[in-house]
């Protein structure tokens, strides 16, 4: 526990601290509507957000679900906190990659980060803590290489010591030990260095 515990410490600071502030003109995910309330708009008022090239509609890339809440990254926060009822614990701090906090949202067997942009909180991370939940694929804490690699197929990259697919602008990252998935975290690519 105490192994997992440093390794989703040293996946916080190599996704935050370290990275330079992602200039605004260069992102275009880094607002996303709860997908609930997209779905409940007319076909006009969707035409019209999706001229504007800082919104996206839905979530993207690999999307995290727990209770039936839809977890994407760079998503609006506040719904989903809202939606997932009230955390066990919370912390929150000065980013050192944006204006504004940070803030960690811990549910048990997983917790959520965000970044604060233009007033509002967007999804930034999701890691795991536990082996009790899994990712809609199949996937969970504790199973091998190979069971990753039948959910998600050979597309992965290696960096920094961890075994990432990329999708959509965000990353599902895994490190192993040996043969062992010993994390597992959804990520935004807007703290990435442009």
């Amino acid at each position: 526990m105490k192994k997992l515990v440093l390794v989703l410490m040293f996946a916080l600071v190599m996704t935050g601290c370290g990275k330079e502030k992602a200039d605004d003109s260069e992102n275009n995910s880094t607002v996303v509507e709860n997908q609930n309330n997209q779905e409940n708009q007319g076909s006009e008022s969707k035409n019209d957000e999706k001229t504007d090239t800082n919104k996206v509609t839905e979530p993207k890339g690999y999307v995290f679900e727990y209770n039936g809440v839809k977890i994407g990254m760079d998503m609006e926060a506040a719904p989903i906190i809202a939606a997932l009822g009230e955390a066990d614990s919370y912390f929150e701090a000065p980013s050192c990659a944006f204006e504004g906090l940070d803030k960690t949202y811990s549910y048990g067997s997983f917790e959520i980060d965000t970044y604060e942009q233009d007033g509002k909180d967007y999804i930034s991370t999701v890691f795991f803590c536990d082996d009790l939940i899994e990712t809609p694929e199949g996937v969970c804490l504790f199973e091998t290489k190979a069971d990753m690699i039948k959910a998600y197929g050979e597309g992965f990259k290696e960096e920094f010591g961890m075994l990432v697919y990329e999708k959509e602008g965000m990353k599902l990252k895994f490190i192993l030990e040996g043969d062992e998935i010993t994390s597992i975290e959804y990520s935004s690519t807007v703290l990435d260095v442009q």
